[in-house]
């Protein structure tokens, strides 16, 4: 299997590594930026499970949670200019939500998944997921599974209908739309919540892992996020493609997923471009909460919608920033090395974080600096 791209001097490493886990992927990209420039740029593999289509520069994948890091970028972005106040009960902007003792929560305590909405445990139909406005007023309706404020437990598909739903009422433009708008296509980021069907035939397809992840006992909010029937739509279709699920359904390159999480590497600059203040930026990677998630079998230490590294898991340096996705998709930033990296893949695995895969591309990139 080939190994395609771009390896600036002093890094080949990393395509050695890429090189020797190609042949257990079924396909994968791997980009790193240092200091502005791109250093790591490389693919290979097959984008389809019959094997019959390469995996190519432009190939984009599904990268699930690593949306979220995107995302709260974006919502940051409202912060700086305004039209939200990561400090304001969300309640404030979004009356709908306060009921069941919700009326307090802010929005950054929302972001930093402690509002105590991880999903349904009472039966939903699955398509409600397809249906975003109907969705974000079903969550908005829940009692919460712990007192608001008190405790984290991740929201693996909430978090974006909530995110999705204060930017529409901050700034009336979806949260995709302010990515694609104000982002990405100004700076030429190949990374799409709400993918149009035209590009639709670049999306490589999902092999599922051959097992779950380990989560220990099922709690009643480890159940709500995803042990349940409804917990999640049906993925890969048309319709799931196309919508705005700001938690789970970004589409992008590697290359997309390390310039947009490079934004977390510089303080808020993306390709020579300042998107965020500085004190925006602060605000955005304050911590919010760190402790055992109640959802997660994982102490987390999350930020304003994004992870802090204490876990290690982007790399050696704890002041580094990231979110990793379901099967193993990963982004980060880290301002002590000035380094963002995204790694995507259609061949998910078991692993609910630090996936073998990206760890050894992590050390290698970090071998070579």
């Amino acid at each position: 299997m080939m190994v395609e791209g771009y390896v600036a001097p002093g890094f080949e490493r990393v395509r050695e590594v890429f090189a020797q886990q190609l042949p257990e992927e079924l396909g994968a990209g791997f980009a790193a930026i240092r200091d502005g420039a791109i250093v790591v740029d490389i693919w290979g593999g097959w984008a389809n499970r019959e094997q019959t289509r390469p995996w190519t520069q432009d190939t984009i994948v599904p990268v699930y949670s690593t949306t979220k890091g995107v995302s709260a970028l974006v919502m940051a972005m409202l912060h700086d200019s305004g039209s939200l106040d990561y400090e304001a009960p969300l309640a404030a902007l979004w009356p709908a939500f306060g009921v069941h003792g919700k009326d307090k929560v802010t929005i950054a305590q929302t972001l930093a998944h402690q509002a105590g909405v991880p999903g349904f445990l009472e039966p939903v139909d699955p398509d409600l997921w397809l249906d975003p406005p109907a969705c974000a007023e079903a969550i908005a309706a829940l009692a919460p599974l712990w007192p608001p404020g008190s405790a984290s437990g991740y929201h693996p598909l909430t978090w974006g209908y909530i995110a999705g739903a204060i930017a529409l009422r901050a700034t009336g433009r979806s949260l995709g739309a302010i990515l694609r708008e104000d982002i990405c296509a100004p700076l030429g980021v190949d990374f799409q919540i709400g993918t149009p069907e035209n590009d639709h035939h670049r999306a490589a397809e999902m092999k599922k892992p051959t097992r779950g992840g380990e989560f220990g006992e099922i709690t009643p909010p480890r159940k709500a996020a995803f042990f349940t029937k409804w917990a999640a739509p049906v993925r890969g279709s048309t319709q799931w493609r196309k919508i705005e699920i700001p938690s789970a359904n970004g589409h992008a390159t590697a290359l997309g997923v390390a310039r947009l999480y490079e934004a977390y590497a510089t303080g808020g600059v993306i390709g020579g471009a300042r998107v965020l203040s500085q004190e925006a930026f602060d605000s955005l990677t304050t911590r919010r909460w760190k402790g055992d998630d109640l959802v997660l079998p994982f102490n987390i230490d999350w930020r304003t919608g994004i992870i802090g590294n204490s876990n290690r898991i982007y790399g050696p340096n704890a002041e580094a920033f990231g979110h990793s996705g379901m099967g193993g998709s990963v982004g980060f930033g880290d301002p002590t090395a000035g380094i963002s990296a995204g790694y995507v893949m259609n061949k998910q695995s078991h692993h609910i974080m630090g996936d073998p895969r990206s760890l050894a591309l992590i050390d290698a990139l970090y071998a070579c600096l």
